[in-house]
């Protein structure tokens, strides 16, 4: 059986026990029902993995002892990925969860012409990443980064493969037939009213390639997912 994983942000890869927070403590020993000599593992966010036992099930102050540590090998490859939120926040916490699982490094909130939401709650947000995290029992925590300006994005980012999906008839290739394995990739997922046509000219002019994720008009979080999963597939 799999061990648990539970969120550590704070410990350090030298430490020889550690006292979980309140939260995550009544969880382990009182929904879990987790008690002294059980082993569990705990996650930093930055690929650390820390096998440890439980010394003091303490629903409030769980300690335990670290007994093994690793250093999970990080993706050959970084996956980002710039989209434009919604207003309906349910859609795009939905996104993130899957995205999360799936696999993803970045996530920008992308602020373009059109975007409906450029204010986020990033600590709800945050918890939304590091629950997929924790689920899917991976060690990396996905880089949420503050909204930033489209143009910011297109002229600053250098990534080998830069990617831009959008819904003008202009000529597209399929995103799964233009990716390249092993490469740092950054793809742009516009808002529900998708870029304006000056925003597309100026990624062009930045190096993006535009490209088509299938024959139908996809919701912004729809887009984005079909996206995450062609990355990884790649």
């Amino acid at each position: 059986m799999d061990l648990p994983v539970f969120y550590a942000a704070d410990i350090q890869p030298a430490d020889a026990t550690y006292t979980m927070n309140e939260d995550t403590s009544k969880y382990c020993i009182q929904v879990l029902r987790h008690e002294n000599g059980d082993r569990v593992l705990l996650a930093d966010g930055r690929g650390h993995k820390f096998t440890a036992e439980i010394t003091d099930d303490n629903r409030k102050k769980c300690v335990v002892k670290i007994v093994d540590r690793t250093l999970v090998p990080a993706p050959e490859r970084a996956l980002r990925i710039a989209i434009s939120f919604t207003k309906n926040t349910s859609r795009i916490e939905w996104f993130l969860e899957k995205a999360t699982e799936i696999g993803i490094q970045t996530i920008i909130p992308l602020v373009s012409q059109r975007t409906e939401k450029e204010k986020i709650k990033a600590e709800r947000l945050q918890n939304i990443l590091v629950s997929a995290m924790l689920q899917s029992q991976q060690f990396y925590l996905p880089d949420l980064q503050e909204p930033q300006a489209f143009d910011k994005v297109v002229k600053q980012h250098t990534d080998p493969q830069r990617l831009i999906a959008h819904c003008l008839p202009e000529q597209k290739q399929a995103m799964q037939d233009i990716m390249q394995r092993g490469k740092d990739t950054l793809i742009l997922i516009g808002p529900e009213g998708d870029f304006t046509p000056d925003e597309i000219k100026l990624a062009l002019e930045q190096g993006f390639v535009p490209v088509s994720l299938g024959n139908t008009r996809l919701r912004t979080e729809t887009a984005g997912m079909v996206a995450v999963t062609i990355m990884n597939l790649a």
